[in-house]
């Protein structure tokens, strides 16, 4: 029995993946990098220092970790400037109806992100306190696919993981699932992974299964 929802925080409650494009495309710029929409597409669910080894496979040059580190704060600078822009009219559709339904139903809800940004996006957009923990890349060290921000999640619910559904728009959040247990339900582009337990086109579906 499903006793928790975790959700996945980009792609899922609000989509701020343009905002990255755009901050790591003016990262890459710098460095004279070639940087486009399918490479940004390897970015899902992944780090942000694994991001940008992806990014730097494009370029000659060897950087250092000092340049690495000052290359990733650069692009965090300006993606948290970016998300100064956001609010509650960028949370996805449905989101909002599929929490407030499933908390009807005394199920909990939790985020699990790997974003360090996620305490800013969700008081930017105004629904932190809809939510009974907030698990992100701030409290975890692996990120996903490693299944550490979720099994942190149902620990601060403190609920079993088998007890626990994900909800994830990326291949990586989905493996990331499975490691830790839970059931995997799949939305956007996550819905390609052959590991999901369940694929949706709308969020909402999430009702006619919990």
């Amino acid at each position: 029995m499903i006793k928790a929802v975790i959700f996945d925080l980009d792609g899922v409650i609000v989509n701020t993946d343009e905002l990255h494009y755009k901050a790591w495309k003016k990262m890459a710029d710098t460095e004279n990098i070639s940087f486009d929409q399918t490479i940004n597409h390897r970015l899902r669910g992944v780090s942000r220092m694994e991001s940008l080894d992806i990014i730097l496979e494009k370029s000659s040059k060897t950087y250092s970790r000092q340049e690495k580190d000052a290359l990733a704060t650069f692009k965090n600078n300006v993606y948290v400037e970016l998300l100064k822009g956001l609010s509650s009219k960028d949370i996805l559709d449905g989101v909002v109806e599929v929490i407030q339904a499933l908390k009807s139903k005394n199920i909990k809800v939790a985020i699990g992100s790997s974003s360090k940004n996620t305490p800013l996006i969700l008081e930017y957009i105004g629904i932190k306190h809809l939510f009974d923990a907030v698990a992100d890349g701030n409290q975890v060290i692996y990120s996903k696919p490693a299944p550490d921000v979720f099994l942190k999640a149902a620990d601060m619910l403190k609920i079993e993981p088998t007890s626990c559904a994900v909800v994830e728009d990326a291949i990586a959040g989905i493996e990331a699932a499975k490691r830790a247990n839970m059931l995997a339900i799949a939305v956007s582009e996550a819905r390609k992974s052959p590991r999901a337990d369940y694929r949706f086109d709308d969020i909402k579906q999430i009702l006619t299964i919990i």
